[in-house]
């Protein structure tokens, strides 16, 4: 038998969440389908994560965080209590326990969609499987030594759960820094493969980056302010919310004992080899950091607010070694971000760009008929897969589906 549904929406994170919320104030009968629990990706980071953006910066539709201290940093599993409470807040009607393993258009109209718990026909579906969907590896990884313990960031947990001996790091955006930080603290001997990636200090003029951030616009650009679509692979902004929050870069890192390296190239052997790159993947992050604080007083002067003073970075030496011989290392963490994998699973050629993301205008997939998304990175704006903004892009998809004459082209 195969069940029927006249909407379907696909992930109970903080997308799948939001347009549950605002189908239902459009008055659309619909059904959350969640392979886990709510909120299963962030429960399945590592122990001590937090988010890198301020508690008052949750601000699902009908629910901003409203506890009592809005400029501390959530961690894992009050994150999830804040989802798990939001789905309760807004009846969702969330199928936990319920995988879609395959999704496509049906003969006529609709959709069919093969789950765990046997078929279902929909006549529209939204997917919202959030942004951290496939773990990406560069090619070198595979010259790795067999025997040496490989872990994707996701799969990583506590620094006493890897072998003992040093670790390798091979990705330095936001959770690559992070892990780095937190295994040097356990006392770690941590090596930290560095592309390019921005950063910026966590208070600026008295208030928090996030908040910069929201005045200058920084959330609101959308996918054309890119100097190319394949920049929406760039490293998140280097920074952390743990211990309250505090500066965390490459400079931060080398001075607490991290070794940093250039690009990891691949390995002979146990011979580890890397780009002679540090320098400028550091200079690309100074410029990029050098860009926002010159954006930032800027916006700061022209609305009368205290134009904020930052000090230079301090001088940074690129020399770093070539070769490190993996003998004795306990394991290698990647940590090089994820990328999209909607294709593996929906059957719909044609309907993905190049680098696997949906094409779309305003969240509706201009080659499928009433499939949508929501959650993706830059769907519409920079903010579109953030607690900051994932509502936005919720509540116009939940308009497309409540009155779909009203979809407009791209």
């Amino acid at each position: 038998m195969t069940d029927c549904a006249e909407v379907v929406v696909i992930g109970a994170g903080q997308a799948g969440l939001a347009v549950s919320n605002a189908l239902t104030h459009a008055s659309r009968e619909h059904v959350v389908l969640e392979r886990g629990r709510v909120g299963e990706t962030w429960r399945g980071w590592w122990d001590g994560f937090c988010l890198m953006s301020p508690n008052w910066a949750l601000q699902l539709p009908g629910y901003p965080y409203a506890g009592d201290d809005p400029d501390a940093f959530m961690g894992r599993d009050e994150v999830v209590r804040y989802l798990e409470r939001y789905a309760s807040r807004c009846h969702a009607p969330v199928r936990a326990g319920v995988e879609v393993t395959a999704l496509e258009p049906a003969s006529g109209t609709g959709f069919l969609l093969q789950t765990s718990a046997g078929p279902i026909a929909a006549r529209t579906v939204v997917v919202s499987t959030g942004a951290f969907q496939r773990p990406f590896r560069l090619a070198g990884a595979a010259t790795l030594p067999p025997g040496l313990l490989q872990v994707d960031a996701g799969s990583y947990r506590t620094p006493a759960e890897l072998p003992a001996g040093p670790v390798l790091i091979v990705g330095s955006g936001q959770s690559g820094c992070q892990i780095a930080e937190e295994l040097r603290e356990a006392g770690r001997d941590v090596w930290l493969a560095c592309g390019r990636a921005p950063w910026v200090p966590r208070r600026i003029g008295g208030q928090d980056a996030v908040w910069w951030g929201v005045e200058i616009g920084y959330f609101e650009a959308p996918l054309s302010s890119l100097p190319s679509p394949a920049a929406r692979l760039v490293a998140n902004v280097q920074a952390t919310g743990a211990g309250g929050g505090h500066d965390l870069h490459y400079r931060t890192l080398r001075t607490m004992g991290v070794t940093l390296l250039g690009r990891f190239l691949g390995a002979d052997g146990r011979l580890a080899r890397f780009a002679p790159d540090l320098g400028d993947s550091v200079a690309w992050g100074d410029q990029a950091h050098a860009q926002l604080m010159s954006l930032i007083r800027k916006v700061a002067a022209e609305r009368g607010l205290p134009v904020p003073e930052a000090p230079e970075p301090e001088p940074f030496s690129g020399e770093a070694r070539e070769t490190l011989d993996l003998s004795g290392f306990g394991a290698v963490v990647f940590a090089g971000g994820y990328r999209p994998d909607y294709g593996s699973w929906i059957r719909a050629p044609g309907a993905f760009d190049g680098l696997g993301y949906p094409i779309q205008h305003e969240g509706a997939s201009t080659v499928v008929p009433g499939l949508y998304f929501v959650g993706v990175p830059f769907l519409r704006k920079r903010k579109s897969s953030l607690f900051l903004g994932v509502g936005e892009d919720a509540a116009i998809v939940a308009g497309h589906i409540a009155r779909p004459h009203a979809v407009p082209g791209p």
